[in-house]
């Protein structure tokens, strides 16, 4: 086949790839600016008014740095929030293709890439199932690949660190933990920080390979 030639039934991916890989370092940057901040919070000590939150329902005003992570924070959720959109529309692209080159059924129903992200207990392994059915059906003859089991890895760590991808603090809260041990809020932020930068791999990887089938 041409260049630009595709399989019938196939799509190209590389536009779509390209948006994920752009979500996840965008993702992976405001995860990082979050911990220079918190790393400037523990740096200027919990001022003597004591933290953010004072108890039954009392909030002392904002400092300057503290409001500040409060607009990096909040930047951060939004980039993730980009990230989720991006990277879903490639993975759904990608499965349709997968399934177009096998002639098989996907392994999970539709609903379930967007679902499995947000379903307690089913998004401890439906992302990365659907992951591995994608490579499954799109180079049989091919090994999962390292990145895969590495990203997923991460992504797990980052999820249920407690203070990662879906604490349930909030942002006052984390300032005060950031004032009190910071240590545990920057793991939790390598964690996410190597997700994506794992995540960028896997969608090079997996694309790449499915290119190849949909061009033979």
């Amino acid at each position: 086949m041409s260049e630009n030639a595709v399989r019938p039934g196939t799509r190209q991916v590389g536009a779509s790839a390209q948006l994920a890989v752009a979500g996840l370092g965008l993702a992976g940057l405001a995860w990082a600016a979050r911990a220079v901040w918190q790393i400037r919070l523990a740096m200027a000590g919990e001022p003597v008014s004591g933290p953010p939150d004072q108890g039954e329902g009392v909030h002392r005003p904002l400092n300057a740095l503290e409001d500040s992570y409060h607009l990096v924070s909040t930047a951060g959720e939004a980039a993730t929030l980009l990230c989720a959109v991006l990277f879903v529309g490639w993975l759904w692209r990608m499965r349709d293709n997968a399934s177009a080159l096998s002639g098989e059924r996907p392994r999970y129903h539709g609903l379930w890439v967007y679902a499995g992200w947000i379903v307690p207990i089913a998004n401890l392994w439906i992302p990365r199932g659907l992951v591995a059915d994608i490579h499954r059906k799109s180079a049989p003859d091919r090994k999962l690949p390292l990145v895969v089991n590495v990203w997923w890895a991460l992504w797990l760590a980052g999820m249920v660190s407690g203070v990662g991808l879906m604490y349930a603090d909030d942002t006052d809260d984390v300032i005060a933990r950031a004032y009190d041990g910071v240590t545990p809020l920057l793991l939790a932020d390598a964690t996410v920080i190597g997700a994506a930068v794992a995540g960028i791999l896997m969608v090079r990887t997996l694309t790449a390979v499915q290119n190849v089938r949909i061009g033979e």
